[in-house]
């Protein structure tokens, strides 16, 4: 028996496409397949779960008297996030009025004429669905700058800088990488679920606030240890799992692409802890769990913006690099003095920027047609003799 993709039950007509579409007077759940709402709507309960992942892994790496406010900061900034989001964020990353190359416009405030269109990132799922998506990306994104706030920053505050933070940095990063008009988008910058805007931009973002916070005590930095290596694995596998949500969902569709991206985050993962567990060895002599945690995010981490246009064999090749770059890595704060204590420049900020400059390499065109959308839409990196994506 032959099988033909054919999209939606009934192609997008452009029907009150200003207003996102009028339920009174059609079905607007008619250009959509149910399949590839649900798989996002649950791809998106999966990312939801990332956030208590990453209180529960620095709360594990923290001593135990900053434990629990670890996790209420990356709780408390989801929050934060969820209200900046609805009010105006959604609109400032991907309001498709505005003309601009640097940030949206209040078109879409408060989710104003956000319904049943076919979304900015996707035609096989409603904006509405899109929105709520992508806030979850946000929110995570805050979380993981929470780590920068371990054991001296103060929690109010620092709730006050994630709603600026993402007003003024994510919401601009994320147009840039995604948005109808970005610059980055327009060039043909490939980046699949969040390399800039998501990795890189925590990982920066948490450096420059450790800055700002100066360092910890002499005193307390001696003989440090992570207080509970059991939440640190605990915190690790629930990212892991989130992440398959996040890195699998952003093919937008229950399609080949979701599966060939949770296939290269696994193997990417996989070697990248395999590489930092042996360097770590190779100083400790001894196994290390914490190690084996630090180079499975960083290599998840790197398939970030990779995942989606990389052969798996690739990706063996990133989790190699990735895991071995990003241990070295964790070694620049004491060159330039700022106490990451997270050391979440290293295993987001470092590691993004292998994944994307990987994409320059390796991107393959028909990994990224394999959502039924894309075929044909970008002629892949270095392997396919399109010298230019380095630049880019």
């Amino acid at each position: 028996m032959s099988y033909a993709w054919i999209g939606a039950p009934t192609p997008f007509n452009g029907t009150n496409d200003a207003l996102g579409g009028d339920s009174s007077t059609e079905n607007l759940n008619q250009w959509f397949q149910p399949g590839d709402q649900a798989y996002i709507i649950v791809a998106s309960a999966m990312v939801l779960l990332m956030i208590p992942g990453l209180g529960f892994l620095y709360s594990g790496l923290a001593r135990r008297k900053s434990a629990l406010s670890m996790i209420w900061a990356c709780m408390a900034s989801s929050s934060v996030v969820t209200f900046q989001w609805y009010f105006w964020g959604y609109s400032l990353a991907f309001s498709n009025y505005s003309t601009n190359g640097f940030i949206g416009d209040l078109r879409k405030f408060g989710l104003q004429n956000t319904l049943g269109a076919p979304s900015p990132g996707s035609p096989l799922i409603p904006e509405l669905l899109y929105a709520f998506y992508q806030m979850q990306f946000c929110a995570v994104t805050a979380a993981i700058v929470m780590g920068s706030v371990a054991e001296r920053g103060r929690l109010i505050p620092a709730m006050v800088f994630i709603f600026c933070w993402a007003t003024i940095v994510y919401c601009p990063l994320a147009w840039w990488a995604w948005g109808a008009n970005g610059w980055g988008f327009s060039w043909g910058v490939m980046d699949y679920a969040g390399g800039g805007p998501v990795e890189i931009g925590s990982g920066l973002t948490a450096l420059a606030y450790s800055w700002v916070l100066g360092r910890r005590q002499e005193k307390m930095m001696l003989n440090f240890r992570p207080h509970n290596v059991s939440l640190i694995t605990l915190g690790t596998i629930l990212l892991w799992f989130g992440w398959l949500g996040f890195n699998g969902g952003s093919s937008f569709g229950a399609n080949l692409r979701a599966v060939m991206a949770c296939w290269n985050s696994n193997l990417t993962a996989m070697f990248a802890a395999i590489t930092w567990t042996i360097l770590d060895w190779r100083l400790a002599r001894k196994w290390s769990m914490v190690g084996w945690c630090s180079g499975t995010i960083s290599g998840l981490v790197a398939a970030t913006p990779a995942s989606g246009y990389l052969t798996p064999w690739a990706s063996v090749i990133l989790g190699i690099c990735t895991g071995i770059i990003a241990n070295f890595a964790t070694k620049i704060k004491y060159w330039i003095k700022i106490d990451d204590a997270m050391d979440v420049f290293a295993e987001h900020g470092v590691a993004g920027i292998v994944g994307l400059l990987f994409n320059a390499v390796f991107a393959a065109d028909y990994i990224t047609g394999l959502d039924g959308v894309n075929t044909g839409a970008l002629p892949g990196g270095w392997i396919q003799h399109n010298w230019k994506f380095m630049y880019i």
